[in-house]
């Protein structure tokens, strides 16, 4: 009988560094699975449908809500993203690792669907480095820019609901603790590890 995949959910505000280091472990470890969620949202430069989202609209995504299709489902920016049951319920009754890269609100229903499953939560050194990040990311307006600085601390707040927690200071560094929690030896990235409510506090303080 095949021994059933771990489900790994990982989120971050925007701009922590996350869809690169997650690129980065994939490459990695070609075995994992990544979860490709469903959004509204309108289609970045470079991106493409079916390997980046599913992109679909609005009225599509809501009938898809009513028909109790998804695992987790979340209202972003004003976009709706969420994670169809099939691929999930499919890629780990076959035994393989599957990743969901999602928001803190999608981490929440997947945590009382699925409890089992491993959440991280990466986080940036400080709140200039992540504005440095948004900023030089360059898809979005300095409005959009704001917004999404404004709205990190309250994504932030929610660190000590994970497992794990990554601080990506380092991008070399970042990638080997996501690995060694993968490997089952994470214990250095745990959320109640001595030290890190030091580190969160001025993220959600600034003027601390």
């Amino acid at each position: 009988m095949t021994a059933r995949g771990h489900l790994y959910v990982i989120a971050a505000p925007s701009g922590a560094g996350k869809t690169s280091l997650l690129r980065a472990l994939l490459e990695r470890r070609p075995a994992v699975s990544f979860s490709v969620s469903c959004t509204t949202r309108a289609t970045r430069p470079h991106e493409q449908d079916g390997r980046d989202y599913h992109f679909i609209d609005r009225a599509e995504f809501e009938r898809l809500i009513k028909a109790d299709e998804f695992i987790e489902h979340a209202d972003v920016f004003g976009n709706l993203y969420g994670t169809r049951k099939s691929p999930v319920d499919a890629a780990l009754a076959e035994g393989r690792d599957l990743i969901l890269e999602i928001d803190w609100q999608g981490a929440n229903q997947v945590r009382k669907r699925l409890p089992e499953a491993v959440q991280i939560f990466i986080l940036p050194p400080s709140r200039s480095e992540l504005e440095a990040r948004l900023r030089k990311r360059a898809t979005d307006s300095p409005e959009a820019i704001a917004r999404r600085l404004a709205e990190s601390v309250s994504e932030m707040s929610h660190w000590r609901e994970f497992d794990f927690v990554v601080v990506n200071r380092d991008f070399d560094e970042a990638l080997a603790a996501l690995e060694a929690i993968f490997d089952g030896r994470g214990q250095a990235s745990r959320q109640d590890r001595p030290g890190l409510a030091e580190l969160v506090n001025p993220l959600l303080n600034p003027a601390v």
